[in-house]
């Protein structure tokens, strides 16, 4: 019961339809995303609104939870917290495995994906007064390495492993969430911040006209490893004059954000919610700038470690993408 009224109050908040709409009889689903500054929280506001315009036909109602990201998106997945979530591919990819940041969990076989959405690049930014000038150059320095349960800061933590690095390197470590860093960043509290998000981003927009903020290229040979590893890891381009003081392209490594749900969810929900999303995708890319460069081929391929869902099968199968 209290899952139905919080996933009701959420669809009111998020999707635009009044409480006096719900139905009885109607399926309330509810989808995790993270901070209001990054683009999961957009993303999951837009599945929702494509498959809630058509709710008095299937009765599905949908609603979006703000959280810390993608770790704890696929922990509350598989406990039957959330429906649904956006997750970074690479902690899907360890998701199923039961390694990485799920190892004592063992494999989630239940986890099942939906369709991957956009790429997520691993983005390096600092203050102008910082002297940092490359990856290296953190050594010392303040650095907001991202909150618990966030894909972003689990990604970091592989990244410094990979360089052989431990919080020690830095003067100082903080977990400050995405919608607050940039302005602690901007406040000099301190003086660089990572983030895996699609571009452009609210917050990293904040950052780089708020203060003087610049993006840094990521790469070296700890870099090349990382991608030659896996398939959820990628060279990424996020391209000059995106931000202000973004004046060259910028090259760095990342992944994909990625749309998951649990085997548990009815082959009817998902077959509807991917059908609202792929038989209207033009509509859908112009909900966010980070979706325009989308392709239905690759989002019923890419980046899904986790076994397809039943239901978006069955839709990928009805028009030819499987």
């Amino acid at each position: 019961m209290l899952h139905a009224i919080r996933l009701a109050i959420s669809a009111v908040l998020f999707t635009s339809f009044s409480l006096t709409a719900f139905s009885s009889n109607d399926q309330y689903l509810i989808v995790g995303t993270g901070g209001v500054t990054g683009v999961y929280y957009p993303t999951g506001g837009a599945i929702c609104r494509m498959i809630n315009r058509d709710r008095d036909r299937h009765g599905i109602r949908c609603g979006v939870e703000s959280t810390s990201g993608s770790v704890y998106n696929l922990e509350k997945i598989r406990q039957l917290d959330l429906d649904m979530g956006v997750v970074q591919s690479d902690w899907q990819h360890h998701a199923v495995l039961g390694t990485g940041e799920f190892k004592s969990q063992g494999p989630d076989r239940n986890l099942r994906s939906v369709f991957s959405i956009y790429s997520e690049p691993f983005t390096l930014v600092v203050r102008a007064d910082s002297n940092i000038k490359t990856l290296d150059d953190l050594k010392g320095k303040r650095v907001n390495i991202g909150n618990q349960g966030s894909g972003h800061r689990a990604t970091m933590e592989v990244l410094m492993q990979a360089l052989g690095w431990s919080k020690d390197y830095f003067s100082q470590v903080y977990d400050v969430s995405s919608a607050d860093q940039s302005t602690w960043l901007c406040e000099n509290k301190f003086d660089a911040m990572i983030f895996m998000a699609g571009h452009p981003s609210a917050s990293i927009k904040k950052a780089t006209t708020e203060c003087h903020s610049v993006l840094l290229n990521v790469s070296g040979q700890a870099v090349e490893n990382l991608i030659s590893q896996g398939d959820y890891y990628q060279k990424i381009t996020i391209p000059a004059g995106m931000y202000r003081g973004n004046n060259s392209d910028i090259e760095t490594f990342g992944v994909g954000a990625t749309f998951v749900t649990s085997k548990s969810v009815s082959e009817e929900v998902i077959y509807q919610l991917t059908k609202s999303v792929f038989d209207n995708l033009l509509e859908f890319k112009n909900l966010h700038p980070a979706f325009h460069s989308l392709k239905k081929t690759k989002m019923a391929k890419d980046g899904l470690s986790a076994p397809v869902h039943r239901g978006a099968l069955k839709y990928y199968k009805e028009v030819g993408l499987k």
